[in-house]
């Protein structure tokens, strides 16, 4: 594994538990790993919580392409539960978002 990898999984790792949610180390560096040809990106890494069209874009590509819940208020409704429960964190992990979508849906 990358040290940029080891480190992105680090800050995910540690935005989870920010908020006060368990960490499953296996699931955040599943996530993690879909995302390793955007580690040079760093706006590529972050979710904008305040951004309409950015959580559009979450709920589309993540919710309802990977996670398969198709119910667009549905799926509105898990990104905005996440975006407020990560609403203190400035730059908010990808990872740790998608990753808290997950948890979400179970």
């Amino acid at each position: 594994m990358s040290e940029k990898l080891e480190k992105l999984i680090a800050k995910a790792e540690s935005q989870i538990k920010e908020v006060g949610a368990d960490v499953d180390t296996t699931l955040v560096a599943e996530i993690a790993g879909r995302f390793k040809m955007m580690l040079d990106n760093k706006d590529a890494m972050l979710v904008s919580g305040t951004d309409p069209s950015e959580l559009e874009t979450v709920r589309k590509n993540f919710v309802e392409k990977r996670l398969g819940i198709t119910d667009k208020e549905q799926g509105a409704a898990l990104v905005s539960k996440v975006a407020e429960k990560m609403s203190g964190i400035k730059m908010k992990n990808r990872v740790a978002f998608y990753y808290l979508i997950q948890k979400e849906v179970g």
